[in-house]
């Protein structure tokens, strides 16, 4: 179950926030070949006097931070990162203006419903 946290300046986003959160659902899914239903997704967004941006970058700039269990190939890596930019690309969203951040958890440290995640059967396979 990755949690993915979405942070960008406020302002450009606008009433597509649903849309943007699904388009990220959606490269989770064709990346890392998850179930539809297993992701906790938020979006944050900044006055522009709350963050910092690196220069060169647009407005829409964005920085989207996923928390998921360790062991995918880089072959699942890079089709994430690849179907990210898809996603996005349908909002005007340059390639350059997606940075994707992957926080490998080992499972043992990931609690789901008070057991250790490395316990139950997830229903999928994490090193895809």
């Amino acid at each position: 179950m990755p949690a993915i946290r979405i942070e960008t300046r406020r302002g450009w986003i606008g009433d597509r926030r649903c849309n943007i959160i699904r388009a990220v659902q959606r490269a989770l899914l064709t990346g890392l070949e998850i179930p539809d239903d297993d992701c906790c997704i938020s979006l944050l967004e900044y006055e522009a006097d709350a963050i910092i941006m690196p220069s060169g970058n647009g407005p829409s700039y964005l920085v989207i931070e996923i928390k998921l269990f360790s062991g995918r190939s880089l072959v699942a890596k890079r089709r994430l990162y690849a179907a990210i930019v898809d996603e996005l690309s349908a909002f005007g969203i340059p390639a350059g203006d997606i940075e994707t951040v992957l926080v490998e958890i080992d499972p043992v440290n990931w609690g789901l419903g008070g057991l250790p995640a490395s316990e139950p059967y997830l229903g999928f396979k994490i090193d895809a």
